[in-house]
């Protein structure tokens, strides 16, 4: 299947659904207090989506029960907000959100502490962020996706951890996943495959395990752990070719900074 290359508009479009899951994110950093149950989250972070006439992607998406996805310190991706799980001081929380606006996705994830966490902990968190924003600073027009593969495993790598195998990045439109898979290790060799272009919109998401890349799912049939059993980090950005680089859509101000680089 061909990659798409999306036209000004559709990116304008694609660029005011990331910033509104980034305005999300934001919103639930500065509300998630310890004690509050997943489903809570959940239910903040799906109101306030709503709050904007825009649909909480996930929500149904392939039988998913939730609208945030909410990985709680061994969880990597994809977990299931619930009520009985009660967060507290010392976690380190992954949410992971699609919205659907106007016919477009937009998706992003980060990983935050609550309340005062272990050193070792922050280090797992600062790789996830550091990684992706290091791999964002170098696309560029021509390079392959295989060469930006090896970009996120390496700086992972070099970082004391390694990538979750079997899950990936991925191409975004107006279907919340499309081509291309983006995994954060190289398959193959780096010059083989599809080619970046200008117009191609996509999700990098660095998932960081810290022994063992081997996933792991749990009984809920979406929680996804390594089967080292050890804390996990992930980020995830969307990210627009334009003019050459990559341009993040999923940030506060993302629309307006479209405007600039066209």
């Amino acid at each position: 299947m061909a990659i798409a290359l999306r036209k000004s508009a559709e990116i304008h479009k694609l660029a005011k659904a990331g910033e509104l899951v980034a305005q999300t994110l934001d919103y639930l950093q500065k509300n998630i207090k310890e004690g509050m149950s997943l489903k809570q989250i959940d239910t903040m972070g799906e109101e306030y989506i709503r709050s904007f006439d825009a649909i909480p992607a996930f929500k149904g998406l392939y039988g998913f029960s939730g609208s945030v996805c909410t990985s709680l310190n061994q969880v990597v991706i994809h977990g299931v907000p619930t009520e009985e799980t009660i967060i507290q001081s010392g976690d380190i929380l992954g949410l992971d959100i699609g919205v659907k606006l106007d016919d477009y996705y937009g998706d992003a994830a980060i990983t935050m502490p609550i309340g005062e966490v272990s050193q070792e902990d922050q280090a797992l968190i600062d790789c996830s962020k550091d990684v992706l924003y290091e791999a964002i600073s170098q696309i560029k027009e021509g390079m392959r996706f295989k060469e930006l593969s090896l970009i996120l495993e390496q700086g992972i790598i070099k970082r004391g951890y390694v990538p979750l195998r079997d899950y990936c990045g991925h191409g975004i439109g107006s279907k919340p996943h499309d081509e291309p898979n983006i995994p954060n290790y190289i398959e193959g060799k780096a010059n083989q495959g599809p080619k970046i272009k200008n117009g191609m919109v996509f999700c990098i998401e660095p998932m960081v395990c810290q022994k063992s890349g081997r996933p792991l799912l749990l009984g809920d049939e979406w929680s996804v752990i390594s089967e080292d059993q050890l804390n996990t980090s992930h980020y995830e950005h969307q990210v627009a070719i334009i003019g050459g680089k990559a341009v993040i859509l999923s940030e506060i101000g993302s629309s307006e900074r479209i405007l600039k680089e066209e």
